[in-house]
């Protein structure tokens, strides 16, 4: 476990001391509101006079802030974490603590949960002092307490990074070499925090794997595994296979995953586009969401998925659980890595693959079938499900229709194409550079017609695209998804547009009230399912015509 003295969080020399620190209110802003100062963390002076604050959060309030300012001189973003100061002789009762403790725990701690394993190690801290008879401040206390804390029950050094919901990716190149943040609002940022040693950084990558139930070592270099929250862990160890020194890259999970709200408040969507998804998952047509790296692809997926009719079986396949559903019955799987040899079959003992767990989904009967991510053997199977009437939802890299066909037909793959008429809808997502900085828009949504046989090809019909001029979305005109329920459910054409239009204002309702977590906005969709008039009642809108 990395100690507080093995990494620099580099609070300029002009910060207040400690001890001041404890009577420092909260300061102001240049813009007249107060930063969220404390008692026990200070907020100190920006490392440079060039550099402008442009926001403080509490990330672990009262002990750890984050702040994001921009340096004027180099152009760059920073972002600092702010925790405790801490005084030589707290370094020292903290480096002592864990040392102490690290001897006497026993397993009795491995069973609980993360609030009770924070009330019985304060506890322990606690009765430490007692017995010792170390008398501290409360506030030199709490400063103490607060990294035995962080470094045994959390992630040590990147714990305020991980706790972060801005952050999404985290990532340390190696031995002194400042970490850099994949943020929200920022993108690619350099932060304060930095491994000064080797040691210090193999034992984090140490700490990484036994957190994964992962072992790492000289001779097993690389880590790919997840924690028990769900964050996403690549690594690798010494200088192995990564001469600067070890590395490691977290890609955090959400616990609150994007919806379909999000989409239209970022501007990803509008209402009318989410409406058209509701209407497609209902109808159970099966899609494939398409872009490159960061575009959003899983964050869309998990979005639409919020669509699925709630007496829906679903079954979700994934390397990594980035997908959360509020559906009861839902059975999330992810892969497992193996040991030793790899075999004649290419894997390890014990190895579960996309394959293994796509061919089990078929056999759970599910209505929805959601892989993560395919780029395997495991999707021709996938393609099999579709065309025997199971709606399949995945992502793939591509930034193309004729891309993806391009992916699917070749190795790995080798999806025959008379195989992907199977499939209703495509989505190409891609992150574009607009006035509003960098952003994440589906510039199109399309359908899959069918399949010409003379040509070979697959036929298109673009139903939404993104018009980068006005950063809007236009509707091209036709959708065959319209023909196809007008048919089904015996609808006129006026009909058609009226459940439409009430979906689509049962979205404006939600983007209104910005109903941004999914349990709540779940609540309203699965009650629509049910009750469709309740709901337009609730949300004083004309009610659904009977018959209609």
């Amino acid at each position: 476990m990395a100690s507080t003295s093995s990494f620099r969080v580099k609070i300029p020399r002009s910060a207040p001391a400690p001890e001041s620190a404890e009577l420092e209110p909260a300061r102001p802003t240049e813009h007249g509101t107060d930063v969220p100062g404390t008692f026990i963390t200070a907020i100190p002076p920006l490392p440079e006079t060039e550099m402008r604050e442009l926001e403080v959060q509490a990330v672990n309030p009262p002990y750890s802030y984050s702040r994001v300012s921009y340096s004027d001189r180099t152009k760059e973003y920073l972002y600092e974490v702010i925790e405790p100061q801490l005084t030589a002789h707290e370094r020292g009762l903290v480096l002592h603590l864990k040392s102490t403790l690290n001897q006497i725990l026993g397993s009795e701690t491995g069973n609980l949960s993360i609030t009770d394993k924070r009330s019985y190690l304060r506890g322990e801290v606690e009765e430490y002092f007692r017995s010792r008879g170390v008398t501290l401040s409360p506030l030199s206390t709490e400063r103490v307490i607060y990294y035995v804390l962080r470094d045994f029950v959390g992630y040590g050094p990147v714990d305020a990074l991980i706790l972060d919901p801005e952050v999404e990716d985290i990532s340390c190149d190696g031995v002194d070499v400042p970490l850099f943040i994949f943020h929200g609002k920022y993108e690619s940022v350099k932060t304060n925090v930095v491994f000064a040693d080797e040691d210090s950084l193999n034992s984090f990558i140490v700490m990484l794997g036994q957190r994964c139930t992962k072992s790492v070592s000289v001779s097993a270099p690389i880590l790919d595994g997840t924690t028990p929250e769900g964050h996403r862990v690549q690594a690798t160890y010494g200088r192995e296979v990564t001469t600067r020194g070890a590395s490691f890259t977290i890609r955090r999970f959400k616990e609150r995953p994007f919806t379909p709200v999000d989409l239209v408040l970022m501007g990803s969507a509008n209402e009318e586009m989410v409406a058209y998804f509701w209407l497609a998952a209902e109808q159970g047509e099966s899609l494939i969401i398409c872009g490159g790296p960061a575009a959003g692809k899983t964050s869309t997926l998990n979005a639409i998925a919020l669509f699925i009719p709630p007496t829906s079986k679903i079954v979700s396949i994934e390397d990594t659980r980035e997908v959360n559903l509020p559906h009861d019955n839902w059975i999330p799987g992810a892969t497992r890595t193996g040991t030793g040899d790899r075999g004649p079959d290419g894997k390890t003992a014990g190895e579960i693959d996309m394959f293994d767990l796509v061919r089990a989904a078929l056999r759970q009967r599910p209505n929805y079938i959601i892989v993560g991510e395919v780029r395997g053997r495991e999707t021709y199977t996938m393609f099999q499900a579709m065309a025997t009437g199971h709606t399949t939802y995945s992502t793939m890299h591509a930034d193309s229709v004729k891309s993806m066909v391009n992916r699917l037909e070749n190795p790995p793959i080798n999806t025959p194409r008379i195989l992907l008429s199977a499939l209703n809808n495509v989505i190409i997502q891609i992150q574009a550079r607009t006035e509003k900085g960098v952003v994440r828009r589906l510039k199109q949504v399309l359908e899959i017609v069918g399949f010409e046989p003379e040509t070979n090809e697959l036929i298109t019909n673009t139903v939404y695209e993104w018009d980068p001029s006005t950063d809007g979305f236009v509707f091209k005109g036709h959708s065959f998804l319209f023909d196809k329920i007008t048919e089904l459910k015996n609808f006129t054409s006026e009909e058609m547009d009226a459940e439409f239009q009430r979906r689509v204002d049962v979205i404006k309702y939600l983007v209104r009230n910005k109903i941004t977590d999914y349990r709540q906005l779940w609540k309203t969709v699965a009650q629509y399912y049910k009750d469709p008039n309740e709901v337009m009642a609730r949300i004083k809108l004309p009610p659904v015509v009977p018959g209609a």
